[in-house]
C-alpha cells in the first residue's frame, strides 16, 4: 500500500526544481541544443527510438535532453508521447532489399553481389581516447562513399535456391500490434520480433551472448548486417494505389544458424532475424540471435532449458519500461506494507524467545 507523505506536494515541487537546476548544470557552460544531441548523439537518439517506438530524431533528442541522458527515462517519456499520438492507418511492409544500404557487410561470403560497404563503424577503429575531441577540434571528415542505391538482394536468398536454408512461411495475415494489445502466450514469432526490437538492448545483448555461451543451440554467422533508408509506403483508398510517405533508417541483420534436422526437418541452416530503427546494430544482431534461440519448438529441436529459449521469462523481462517501473516503484512510501513486516518480525522474535526460555527451564 502506498500512503501520502505529509508535505510531499511541496517536497515534490521543489524536487522538481532542484532537478531542473541539475539538468541545466553550470550555467557558464553553453546549454546543449536538441539539434545537437540529434546530430552528434545519433547512435543515443537511434535507441531511444527503437525502444521508444516512435520514428522520430526530434522528439528523441528532446527526450535525451529532458531526461539528463538516462535512456530509459527518454524511452519512457517518448512512450508516454506516443499514446497521445492519433492512428491514420497502417503501412505497407518496407521493402530493405531496396534499402539504400551506407553500411552492408556478410560475415558469410566474401565476395557478395552488389558488394561489401564498411559505412561507418567503430569495427576497426582504435579503442584509444581522442583527446582533440576534448580540445574542441576538428575532426577531418572521411572521404564520403555512395551508399549503394537500387536492388541489392540479400544473402539469404541465395542460400534459398539451393534450398540449403529453411524457407520461411507466408505470412497473409497482418500480425497483432504489441502497443495495442497486451502480450499473450504462447505468442507467434512475429509479435515475438515486435516484442524483441521495443526491448532493452543490454537485456536482449546478454540474452544473446549467453546463447553463445551454450546456452542454447545456436551457433550463428552474421549472413547479412546492412543499414540505411527504406521508403515508407501507405495505401490511400481514394487513391486506389499506395504512395510515399517517407523514408527512415532501418538496421536489419539475418544471421545463418546450424541446425542438425529434426524428425520432420531434413538437416539445414536455419534462420535468426532482427530489424531495428535506425543504426542499431549491436541491438539487431543480438536480436536475430534471441529470435533463433526461442524457435526451437516450431524447428522440433529439444529444450535444452536455456534462458534465452524460455519465452515467457524473455518476453515477460525485456521490456526496460515494465522492469524500470516496477523496480523503482519499491523506493516509493511502503510505510503501512513495513510497519505490518516489522510487527510481524516482533512477534515472531518474541514467541521464539519465549520457546527457547521454556526448553531452557
Amino acid at each position: 500500500m502506498y500512503v501520502a507523505v505529509k508535505g510531499g506536494e511541496r517536497a515534490i515541487d521543489n524536487a522538481h526544481g532542484w532537478l531542473a537546476e541539475e539538468r541545466r548544470g553550470d550555467l557558464s557552460v553553453p546549454e546543449l541544443g536538441v539539434a545537437q544531441i540529434r546530430e552528434q548523439l545519433a547512435l543515443a537518439v537511434n535507441r531511444v527510438m527503437a525502444e521508444g517506438s516512435l520514428y522520430d530524431p526530434d522528439l528523441a533528442a528532446l527526450a535525451i535532453k529532458q531526461s539528463r541522458g538516462d535512456l530509459i527515462e527518454a524511452i519512457f517519456l517518448i512512450r508516454a508521447y506516443r499514446t497521445t499520438l492519433p492512428r491514420f492507418g497502417g503501412s505497407l511492409p518496407v521493402d530493405t532489399a531496396n534499402m539504400a544500404c551506407d553500411r552492408r557487410v556478410s560475415a558469410t561470403f566474401k565476395d557478395a553481389p552488389g558488394g561489401q560497404v564498411l559505412g561507418p563503424t567503430f569495427d576497426y577503429t582504435h579503442r584509444l581516447l581522442d583527446f582533440k575531441l576534448a580540445a574542441d577540434g576538428d575532426v577531418p571528415p572521411a572521404t564520403e562513399a555512395a551508399a549503394l542505391q537500387g536492388q541489392t538482394p540479400h544473402i539469404m536468398g541465395f542460400l534459398d535456391r539451393e534450398n540449403l536454408i529453411q524457407p520461411e512461411p507466408a505470412g497473409d495475415d497482418a500480425p497483432s500490434d504489441l502497443t495495442r494489445e497486451p502480450l499473450e502466450m504462447p505468442a507467434s514469432r512475429a509479435l515475438r520480433l515486435q516484442a524483441l526490437t521495443r526491448a532493452d538492448e543490454g537485456f536482449t545483448l546478454g540474452m544473446a551472448y549467453s546463447t553463445q555461451r551454450g546456452y542454447a543451440r545456436n551457433h550463428a554467422f552474421v549472413a547479412e548486417l546492412r543499414i540505411g533508408t527504406v521508403a515508407v509506403e501507405m495505401d490511400i483508398p481514394e487513391l486506389g494505389f499506395s504512395i510515399e510517405i517517407g523514408e527512415i533508417t532501418l538496421t536489419e541483420c539475418e544471421t545463418v544458424n546450424q541446425f542438425q534436422g529434426s524428425k520432420t526437418q531434413p538437416p539445414q541452416f536455419t534462420r535468426g532475424y532482427g530489424l531495428v530503427f535506425g543504426m542499431t546494430e549491436r541491438k539487431a544482431i543480438s536480436m536475430a540471435l534471441v529470435d533463433r534461440a526461442l524457435r526451437w519448438k516450431e524447428l522440433g529441436e529439444d529444450d535444452m532449458g536455456a534462458p534465452a529459449q524460455c519465452e515467457e521469462f524473455v518476453l515477460y523481462h525485456c521490456d526496460n519500461i515494465q522492469a524500470t517501473g516496477f523496480l523503482e516503484h519499491i523506493k516509493l512510501p511502503h510505510y503501512v506494507d513495513f510497519q505490518s513486516e516489522l510487527e510481524l518480525i516482533r512477534k515472531l522474535r518474541r514467541d521464539a524467545q519465549s520457546m527457547m526460555q521454556e526448553a531452557a527451564e
